[in-house]
């Protein structure tokens, strides 16, 4: 190698070395350190600018790092004065652009209204309490109780039981949740407040909280894992709640034909009702689900006695009991009469 050649190699090696120091404050996930030196602290960048750091860490935008949606970034931000540019949920997320933009919603919220990039999750990772709070925003909770229970008999106990997205939804079937909830000792019915991540890993010795029921640790319950967690005394009030929700997410807010039908849940259950899922917790606010042995919300021996839709929530056991009760009843009045019947003519004889 000739003496110049060396030379520029040498320059340019030192022309990198900023170049090199600077990359981690705007490129890629790698950025998001240098990012939220500034904008994790309130006192920083002000209240509307600030970002709260476990949220952002749960979300998928994570992942992609924060200059990608905010490409102007530079290494000088912020003393190039520079206001950096955001990118909008269309640019990713175009189909479902199209689907919200064409319902009824579309005219009247952005997506931000309902959905902060900087906390949003997907829907199988958030309790589905949570999915209503969006639509509590708008739509005060006591209006839409007096405005279901126009046609919904008990609206109030379905709208508390239900997301929205149940029926407003375009999706045609659904699935069944099962959520830790936490009761007062003693009560079986009224108030609770779902489990937290801290206060499960306890009972599990700081282990994974998935393997309060899932004690095998193969990411699947079956129903024998269920039978072992309800009928413990070692976990006390902590039950399993279920929630109905649709199998898949959509944004057109529709009501099909069959949400107005009582039987779609009441009777219809026993077919739709065989999905279900119990999502566990996250320390990062985040809800992991694990898959369920299929039926387990129609056992109610076995599987979530706590989880009951009348007319749609059966027990084959409890069937096949109740069969052999009516069976039982009926045989000694049909007995009785048959034996009157056969032997008619040897009382007739005996009486003349």
């Amino acid at each position: 190698m000739s003496r110049i050649d060396l030379i520029k190699r040498i320059v340019g090696c030192l022309l990198l070395v900023p170049a090199l120091t600077a990359l981690p404050v705007w490129a890629g996930a790698g950025g998001d350190g240098a990012c939220l030196e500034c904008h994790g602290d309130s006192g920083s960048v002000g209240e509307m600018l600030a970002i709260d750091r476990g949220d952002y860490a749960g979300t998928p935008h994570a992942e992609m790092g924060c200059s990608a949606c905010h490409v102007s970034v530079s290494a000088s931000h912020p003393d190039d004065g520079n206001i950096p540019s955001k990118a909008t949920c269309e640019d990713c997320h175009q189909e479902v652009a199209r689907e919200y933009a064409a319902s009824s919603h579309g005219g009247y919220a952005a997506c931000r209204d309902c959905h902060d990039p900087h906390s949003v999750r997907g829907v199988t990772e958030v309790s589905g309490y949570d999915l209503n709070r969006p639509c509590a925003a708008c739509h005060e909770d006591q209006e839409m109780n007096t405005l279901h229970a126009q046609w919904l008999p008990q609206a109030q106990l379905h709208m508390g039981a239900l997301s929205c997205i149940t029926c407003h939804t375009g999706s045609e079937n659904y699935v069944i949740t099962l959520y830790l909830i936490h009761r007062a000792p003693g009560e079986v019915f009224g108030d609770f407040a779902l489990a937290g991540h801290e206060e499960l890993k306890d009972l599990v010795a700081g282990g994974d909280v998935g393997n309060l029921i899932d004690t095998d640790g193969n990411r699947f319950i079956s129903l024998e894992e269920l039978r072992v967690f309800n009928g413990s005394s070692r976990y006390g009030s902590f039950r399993l709640q279920g929630m109905m929700a649709p199998q898949k997410v959509t944004h057109s807010f529709q009501i099909l034909e069959n949400r107005w039908d009582c039987s779609f849940c009441h009777a219809s259950g026993p077919k739709a009702m065989q999905e279900s899922f119990v999502a566990f917790p996250q320390n990062d606010e985040t809800y992991m689900r694990v898959g369920v042995e299929k039926g387990a919300v129609l056992d109610l021996l076995n599987g979530t006695p706590d989880f009951y839709i009348l007319g749609a929530t059966r027990s084959e056991t409890l069937n096949i009991i109740g069969l052999m009760i009516l069976a039982g009843g009926l045989v000694m009045p049909i007995g009785h009469g048959t034996l009157r019947l056969l032997t008619r003519r040897n009382r007739d004889g005996k009486e003349h």
